[in-house]
């Protein structure tokens, strides 16, 4: 299924303060995000099933699709369009299984040595990272910084085709060119949107530099 990773925005309990998930979620789809995820490892499963349904009835009509972070009973239960998985999360093959077709699984590429796996896998897209030093999550290896990043998307090009792979941690409006210059096919953000004041704005603001760099993407809406 192509999927539209452009702006990709996580949204987190932790990071909102205090503020509605879903009404943060939409005024990032009104402003042109293209993907949210909703991130939450510390909610129970039942606050996390019901901020993801308050999430997808919030975007309900834009088009944009929602997944969730980790956890394939969470989407399931909820109705969400997908998950996007880590190293240590359910593999994507067994995920597909249990969601079908249709959903998108995305999925986290920090080494070269995940590429063969990344590649036997019925993924939608995956994201680098961490590209830069991020205040949001707590990342074991040191960011991979331009070099890095550019030296695995091509390795990534090589085995997994045309595969969407975006980018993700401490990018912002001020250097989403360079990221998606160096090979990004999007950029997935969460303080550049959503501990912004106007989250609207700074979706819009960072969908301009995206624009200007990327085509515009035609396809088949797959959210509600």
């Amino acid at each position: 299924m192509s999927v539209d990773i452009r702006l990709y925005g996580i949204v987190d309990p932790q990071i909102a303060g205090g503020r509605s998930l879903a009404d943060l979620a939409r005024a990032a789809a009104e402003g042109g995000a293209t993907l949210i995820q909703l991130r939450a490892k510390t909610e129970t499963t039942r606050e996390m099933v019901r901020e993801a349904r308050a999430i997808r009835s919030a975007l309900h009509g834009t088009h944009v699709p929602l997944l969730i972070n980790d956890r394939v009973d969470v989407a399931l239960a909820s109705g969400a369009d997908g998950v996007h998985l880590g190293a240590d999360d359910m593999k994507p093959n067994d995920a597909r299984r249990l969601l079908g077709p249709r959903a998108i699984i995305g999925a986290t590429l920090k080494h070269e040595d995940e590429l063969k796996e990344l590649a036997a896998a019925k993924i939608d897209y995956a994201c680098i990272g961490g590209v830069f030093q991020t205040a949001h999550k707590d990342n074991a290896d040191a960011p991979l910084g331009l070099d890095g990043f550019a030296a695995l998307r091509r390795k990534a090009a090589s085995v997994l085709g045309s595969l969407p792979v975006g980018a993700i941690a401490g990018i912002t409006a001020a250097n989403a060119a360079s990221v998606i210059e160096a090979g990004a096919d999007g950029v997935a953000v969460i303080g550049a949107l959503f501990v912004q004041d106007d989250v609207e704005a700074a979706a819009r603001e960072l969908r301009a530099v995206i624009e200007r760099l990327l085509p515009t993407v035609e396809e088949t809406p797959v959210g509600a």
